[in-house]
């Protein structure tokens, strides 16, 4: 493998929807490559890449991985991405990556909410596609069924190239439509299987040759003259109809669609030799964009070129330490190649160059353009870090990571803990670019953002796994503030004998309300010297430090005007912190008394939904005190529902949507505003603020 040009690799992501079938696939595929000597099983923890112990003991997928095989010649490398909707990242992440989207559909369950999500995903990518309806061998599986639901959801430029021979457990074949072939396998066998080819089944032959028809006569369009040719009756050969078949899934304008069983082996072999034939190589693929002194440039895959690598994913061994799979973008590596990380501006040696297959790397002595290349200890380089020249620093643009759509606040169990959590998250952070951590200082929290609750579970068992950190779980503190409706008035007095230099301030300060969001003013309006110029700072800090410490309902007070204009102070026993303590005493007083209102942290929630759910979407969004501002269709035919939401009300949002929707809703949200809380409300939020 290491003389090979990028004209002899192809890069593939396995895509769709949880549980259809995609790592069992995988394994089918490194198996009847001969990868594999024996296929692993999703259900014994045994594939090559589901190999983190949070990934065996759930049986779905969490992060993507690779999977490199040999048919014909050709490196494949397969990445077998997640279809959970709370790992979606890590599916745009390899389809980013990738030449060639093989949407997996199971043959039982249909097109679901991630078959959507990465089609959509592949869609906005331009990749080309190929559809693959798997699980033919199992208990309700309906070809004809799936192919309508795909036509249906997916629209023109389905084409089904393969029909099943069988059904259920008797699925036993595949017609090759292109050439009018059958091949059959024989099912009792061990896998890998090998097809047998042979004519078509009498009872299939009339649909079959309907079907072969509509097949020719969708890929001859495309071109002129085989157009012509097809017109006037000439047979058009196997070779120039998979050329421009392949021409058009290159252009994302044709989308075969494919059969197979990767449980049985049953196709497997034939799709092995597809994706060699219709995924585009990385040279004819899509160029990758990179940014330098602010203009952006497509750089091709060029083995001759300057090196250039982008970091994929971020993988921490036990042995191995830390692992970096890269993506080679341009030229030829080959040990101890200098490059520089234009984020960091250091310089990264890549002492050693490795194939990675799941967790187990293969040493090589080159990693050529369009290849990947596993790169350990890596010293300052993380996931979406670029490796360039130094003297060519560029930036390679990765899929931005789409915000949290769930903040949960964690607190270290022990003192230990609490030493190592924040390390241990960066960590983890460096590993899953759809983790985010940050600091609630107000609150005293540390709040994790992650995509929904399985993956905070899987995260909290990697804390625990692999730094022996264990946190406690608790609800994100809402960010309540006070305002004041109506002007007041107040004097502090601080008055303390104690022996020696006592402490006395007297100070009068006037509170107004200011319009919503201006935050405080402070004004100056003592005269006659009642408090000394040198006194007044200190008046200032003690209303500061008093709005920080709460006001009638124990909240942050905002929005306040406070003018101090009169006080009394002593020649000895007047200080700094005597007018600061008085200050904090008058304001507290001139809050209360002015009408204080208490005020909730409003968001701005956008939720796409299909159509046929907004009504559902609507009516929750009401539930939660919701005000909706508008709605419209998006560009892909969804309705994007746009709403005013108090933030407490939406703390597990993304697991309700998520349940209301089947999947097929997503929302992102920002804070917008704030307003008054209701007042059958304020009762109970003063209660919780005061700790009783």
């Amino acid at each position: 493998m290491a003389q090979l040009a990028p004209s002899d690799i192809r890069n593939v992501a396995l895509v769709g929807h949880h549980a259809a079938g995609k790592t069992t696939l995988v394994e089918a595929l490194l198996l009847a490559s001969g990868a594999l000597s024996r296929q692993g099983a999703v259900e014994k923890g045994t594939t090559v890449c589901d190999f983190e112990p949070e990934e065996i003991s759930r049986q779905l997928s969490v992060s993507f991985a690779i999977a490199p095989c040999t048919v014909d010649g050709v490196k494949v490398n397969l990445l077998d991405a997640p279809g959970y909707a709370d790992f979606s990242t890590e599916m745009r992440d390899a389809l980013s990556l990738c030449d060639l989207a093989v949407i997996v559909v199971s043959a039982t369950d249909g097109v679901q909410a991630q078959t959507e999500d990465a089609w959509r995903m592949a869609s906005a990518l331009g990749l080309p596609r190929i559809v693959v309806i798997d699980k033919l061998d199992r208990e309700r599986a309906d070809f004809e069924r799936t192919l309508a639901d795909v036509r249906s959801v997916f629209g023109a430029g389905i084409a089904p190239v393969e029909l099943p021979i069988g059904a259920e457990a008797g699925f036993r074949g595949v017609i090759d439509l292109l050439d009018d072939r059958a091949t059959l396998y024989d099912t009792s066998g061990a896998p890998p299987l090998r097809g047998t080819e042979g004519p078509i089944p009498e009872d299939l032959a009339v649909t079959e040759h309907a079907i072969h028809e509509q097949l020719v006569e969708g890929i001859v369009v495309g071109d002129d003259d085989l157009t012509a040719r097809y017109l006037e009756g000439e047979p058009i050969a196997r070779d120039e109809l998979e050329a421009a078949l392949a021409s058009g899934v290159a252009d994302a304008a044709v989308f075969p669609v494919l059969c197979c069983s990767g449980a049985t082996g049953v196709g497997v072999d034939r799709l092995a030799r597809l994706l060699v034939e219709l995924c585009p190589s990385p040279d004819r693929g899509r160029a990758a964009s990179v940014a330098a002194a602010g203009t952006t440039t497509d750089v091709h895959c060029d083995p001759s070129g300057p090196p250039l690598l982008v970091v994929a994913k971020t993988l921490s061994d036990q042995h191995a330490g830390r692992i970096s799979l890269c993506k080679v973008l341009s030229g030829t590596l080959t040990p101890d190649t200098v490059l520089a990380n234009p984020r960091t501006h250091t310089d990264e040696r890549l002492h050693v160059l490795s194939t990675l297959r799941g967790h187990e790397t293969t040493p090589v002595d080159r990693a050529v353009a369009g290849d990947f290349v596993a790169i350990p200890r890596l010293t300052a380089t993380l996931t979406g870090d670029t490796l360039a020249p130094k003297d060519k620093p560029v930036t390679v643009l990765h899929p931005p990571v789409e915000p949290s759509a769930l903040a949960v606040a964690v607190a270290p169990a022990s003192r230990a803990d609490e030493d190592k959590l924040m390390s241990a998250i960066q960590r983890l952070c460096e590993e899953d670019r759809s983790l985010s951590v940050s600091r609630n200082d107000e609150a005293h929290q540390t709040v994790l953002g992650v995509t929904g609750e399985v993956h905070l579970s899987v995260t909290l068992e990697r804390l625990s796994r692999k730094f022996g950190v264990t946190v406690e779980r608790q609800e994100v503190a809402v960010p309540y503030r006070e305002t004041i409706s109506k002007p007041a008035a107040a004097e502090g007095k601080h008055k303390k004998q104690s022996g020696g230099h006592g402490q006395f301030g007297v100070c009068h300060l006037r509170v107004e309300p200011l319009a919503r969001g201006e935050g405080f003013v402070f004004h100056d309006e003592v005269v006659g010297g009642a408090i000394p110029r040198q006194y007044i700072p200190a008046v200032e800090k003690g209303v500061v430090e008093a709005m920080s410490r709460g006001g009638a309902f124990g909240y942050p007070v905002v929005d306040v005007s406070v003018t101090v204009d009169d006080g009394k102070y002593h020649s000895v026993d007047s200080s700094e912190l005597s007018f600061k303590t008085a200050a904090m005493l008058a304001f507290r007083q001139a809050v209360s008394d002015a009408g204080p209102v208490l005020l909730e942290p409003i968001s701005k929630v956008s939720v796409i939904v299909p159509v046929e759910l907004q009504g559902d979407v609507l009516g929750d969004l009401n539930s939660r005190r919701g005000r909706i501002v508008g709605t419209e269709v998006t560009e892909d035919g969804l309705q994007e529902v746009t709403a005013m939401v108090p933030a407490a009300e939406l703390a597990r949002y993304a697991v309700d949507l998520r349940a209301i929707t089947g999947g097929r809703g997503r929302f992102r949200t920002s804070h917008d505003h704030y307003d008054p809380v209701p007042e059958h409300l304020v009762a109970g939020l003063a209660k919780a603020a005061s700790g009783d």
